[in-house]
Order: C-alpha cells, then structure tokens, then sequence
C-alpha cells in the first residue's frame, strides 16, 4: 500500500496548535512540561564532550576542549533528550532536537529533558523533530536568538495511547530504516557515477580515444605511456605569461568558482566586497587560461570562455597558448588529473596551506603530452559529451533522493500527528 492509501481515524479534532493541526479524536493534547522537566545541570568528568548534529547526539574530539571549559559542561545520558536552544536564528534546516543513544558532557548552553510520565521515547524522538522544526525555530525570530526551557514548557504536544505510540515508533523506524537505505544507495550511485566521468576523462585527456593505438613511453615517469604519435613539450613552449594590466580599472571584474569555472563576478555577487580599485588588475581574454597560483594542491586553472575581456586578481596567473594548443580547456581538464595535481604539490613553494605558491617558472618546468590539434576538438568533443550523459544522471539521482527525503518527512509527519492510522499490518507501504 502506498501513503495515501493507509487507513485514517474516523473522527478528527483541532488540536489547538496549527503545527500540528487536526488530530484523532481520542488522542489527548499535553503541554510539554507535564511530559518533560528539565534536568538541572550535573556535571560529569569522566564522560567525553559531545555535541547535537542534524538530530542526533554525536561524541566530538575533546582534546581541544580546556578543562575549565569542561568543568562546566553538563551530563546528558543514553535515553535523554538533548536540545540546542542557542541561535535559533542561525542553521534553520538541521535538526536542533536528539534523543540520544551516547552519554556524554555538554555545553551549560543546552537543554537536557528526561520524561515526567511513561512515554515511548522513539515515538517523541519523530514528534519532537517535527516541533523543532515546525515550532520551536519560531521562538527564536527577532532580537531572540537563544531560548530557555521555560520558552518551550507550555508548548502543547499530542499524546496518543502508549500502544499508539509504539505502533507509529515502530512503524516510522522500519520506514525510514528504508528510506534511508534507498537514499544511500543512489549517493553510492552518484559517487560511482562521479568516479566513472573521471576515469573516461582522465582516460581520453592522457591515452586518446582509441584504444587500440600503439603506445609509447613519454620518457616523463609520472606521465607513463602515451599514443605513439603524440609529442611531449614542456609548458614553456607551450604557455606563455599574460602580464597585461588594466590601466583604468574599469573592466568587469571575475572570480574563480570551483563549481562553475570562472565567472563575472557581479553574476554570484551582488554586494561582494571587491577592493577600492581594479587598476592594475590582470586582463583575461577569451580562452586563457586563469590559474590561482594559492591553490595548486587544488587543480583550480579555468579557461576564459566569456566572450569580453575582464579582470582577475594580481595575484592570479593568466596564461595564453603560445603553440600547440588550440583550445585551453585541454590544459584545464589536464591538470585537475591527480598526477599533475600531485606535481604541483612537489613543486610549489611553501608548507602552510593557503600560502602555498605554485611559480610560473616551477609550471613550465613541467611536461605535458600534446596530441594533434583535430585530435584534441575531437577529446574535447568527447568529454564534453561524456560530461554531460554522466551529469544528466546524477541530476536524475539526486531527484529522486529529494523525493525521497520529502517523503520521508511527510510519511514522519503525518504518523507523528495522526494524519494516518498506522497499525501493526501497515508496515509494509510502499516507498
């Protein structure tokens, strides 16, 4: 059976909360403070720290953690509900309520509650993520950024029969047992498909497309063996530095975009803070190469393919072909392959990371093997193809894992607040 053909209740009354709307009519309405007290602050050494993350109670390094600071964090234990009632402004879609399975010590800035009356704690584990989310995030609009269990005391919660309750608990624990299972099983396909367009473009951009083509040993040991007919140049002979500066400034200004190659800035910024003045700045043309010399370790060299000229940082490296390139985004596709992306490594200079340069005289040094120029459109052709068969996929997977987290949110919801009668046959609804 699927979700909308599960049994309702036959009658129905308002809650009194338009969170949660209209419920059974046999169910009771409670507030919060004749199910929960809080538990006054007690600490406890001898536990690790820990932590709410989306939803649940996590154990976290400690090591960091002054034990000044760790003298005043308070015990929650296995079986205790946890709640983050700091910024509520702040991080509005994880999950800021957790019945936790761990005992650890937390901030003093958390709520911890225990139950005051017999109660199915996996039941109120789904309804207290609903109220998070539907009601208690409310609490901190405004100057309010930071609650207090007294906030959230007469809140009013929905109390089914205790045979109701573990009913939909269990219900709701085999369902989004499932739910999950298929949702990590698409990442798992996305990851794969993720891998496989790397491969084949890895693949085409060192090997060619033909996989019966004699091959050759570049005479580069980390570049290995080639098609026979291709060469192998150093980037001195191939790149040549653009120094160009802009004399006025004027010039629209790009940015770097690890997702979307480089872009007009004012397109991703509207307020972006930029410096005082562009003068100086450096002058892309269309299909230049633009490479941030900070981020080697990286890979992040972007071909122009903007069809006006702009401006990128001073500190960025502009490169134009000078022979034997025809379309920089082979050079751009090239050096995102972990072997060079290694080779940049060796050869930067630095040992923090983010001062980490990559000099253009360290970048010429290096080799690269060079196919014929119609060889290089038709693998440029060919990944681009590629890309986009692979990337049309993954775009299908990740709908249909949102389909499924939206789902799973309204199959919770409507257990949690009785919109559905879920009985001890009705486990087996489709997903």
């Amino acid at each position: 059976m699927t979700l909308q053909t599960l049994p309702k209740y036959e009658t129905y009354k308002d809650s009194g909360e338009d969170w949660i709307g209209n419920i059974p009519a046999h169910w009771e309405v409670r507030k919060l403070k004749h199910l929960f007290f809080e538990k006054k602050h007690k600490k406890n050494m001898m536990l690790s720290c820990g932590s709410i993350s989306f939803g649940k109670v996590i154990a976290k390094d400690d090591e960091k953690i002054p034990e000044a600071t760790k003298a005043s964090y308070q015990e929650v234990l296995s079986g205790e509900f946890l709640i983050n009632p700091l910024n509520l402004n702040y991080d509005l879609i994880s999950l800021r309520i957790a019945l936790s399975n761990i005992s650890v010590v937390v901030s003093a800035g958390y709520i911890v509650i225990k139950e005051k009356v017999f109660l199915n704690k996996d039941y109120f584990k789904y309804l207290l993520h609903r109220y998070d989310v539907s009601y208690m995030k409310l609490l901190g609009s405004g100057v309010r950024q930071t609650i207090s269990f007294n906030h959230i005391a007469n809140s009013l919660l929905i109390f089914p029969s205790s045979e109701e309750q573990t009913t939909i608990a269990h219900f709701l624990d085999q369902k989004t047992a499932q739910i999950d299972a298929a949702i990590a099983i698409k990442e798992q396909q996305i990851a794969l498909l993720k891998e496989r367009k790397q491969i084949l473009i890895q693949q085409a951009v060192t090997q060619g497309l033909d996989p019966t083509v004699p091959m050759k040993d570049s005479g580069v040991e980390w570049i290995g063996k080639i098609p026979a007919h291709w060469e192998v140049k150093k980037l001195k002979y191939v790149l040549e530095e653009r120094n160009e500066r802009s004399k006025t400034g004027e010039e629209p200004l790009f940015m770097m975009s690890q997702i979307h190659g480089l872009v007009v800035r004012a397109d991703y910024h509207d307020k972006a803070e930029v410096a005082a003045s562009n003068v100086d700045n450096k002058i892309v043309y269309k299909n230049d190469l633009v490479f941030n010399k900070l981020k080697a370790h990286l890979g992040v060299f972007f071909k122009s393919n903007i069809e006006f000229n702009g401006l990128v940082s001073p500190d960025y490296a502009v490169y134009k072909s000078k022979a034997y390139i025809h379309d920089m985004k082979i050079l751009e596709v090239l050096f995102r392959h972990p072997s060079y992306i290694e080779q940049f490594i060796i050869r930067a200079t630095g040992i923090v990371e983010g001062l980490i340069r990559l000099y253009t005289g360290d970048l010429f040094d290096m080799s690269v093997p060079i196919a014929p120029k119609k060889e290089q459109l038709e693998i440029l052709e060919f990944i681009d193809k590629q890309s986009t068969l692979h990337d049309n996929a993954i775009v299908i997977q990740q709908q249909q894992i949102e389909k499924l987290r939206e789902y799973k949110t309204t199959l919770i919801n409507s257990a949690v607040t009785g919109k559905i009668r879920v009985t001890n046959n009705a486990v087996d609804v489709s997903i």
